[in-house]
């Protein structure tokens, strides 16, 4: 697998979240207007298929990196192809001073964010129907 980061969104990550986020999940915001400033991580197979992408982007508010839209192509799946996605944003995260990184996780999902160190903080809350939870990770 190859990956590649973009400053804005590409189109190949708008092909995975389209897919998986508005196709397969039923969102329907799914763009919005961070997409045009974030860094976008995109993994590719060996063919130059994209497989899976992710955002990364400074939240003032918060004051940490924050990790966004992680999406892994159905084939791709049961591979670690998440969890390599997930080292690459963290990897970003510190070569840009970053000492920690959030993410707004899908209540289910959660147990997979935990194996790579985040944990939970404040109380789920729903978007477009589906609970999330905000979670955290010191490097």
């Amino acid at each position: 697998m190859k990956i590649r980061t973009y400053e804005g969104i590409p189109d190949c990550a708008k092909e995975i979240r389209q897919k998986v986020f508005v196709e397969e999940q039923g969102f329907r915001d799914e763009f919005d207007d961070i997409d045009k400033t974030a860094a976008h991580i995109v993994m590719f197979d060996e063919e130059e298929r994209p497989a899976a992408a992710c955002r990364v982007f400074w939240d003032a508010a918060r004051n940490m990196h924050i990790i966004g839209r992680l999406a892994v192509i159905k084939e791709y799946r049961g591979r670690n192809t998440g969890s390599a996605m997930l080292q690459e944003a963290e990897r970003y995260i510190r070569q840009s001073g970053g000492r920690c990184a959030a993410l707004h996780a899908q209540c289910r999902a959660a147990a997979f964010y935990q194996k790579s160190g985040f944990t939970e903080f404040g109380d789920a809350d729903d978007e477009e129907g589906v609970p999330h939870i905000w979670m955290k990770k010191y490097f």
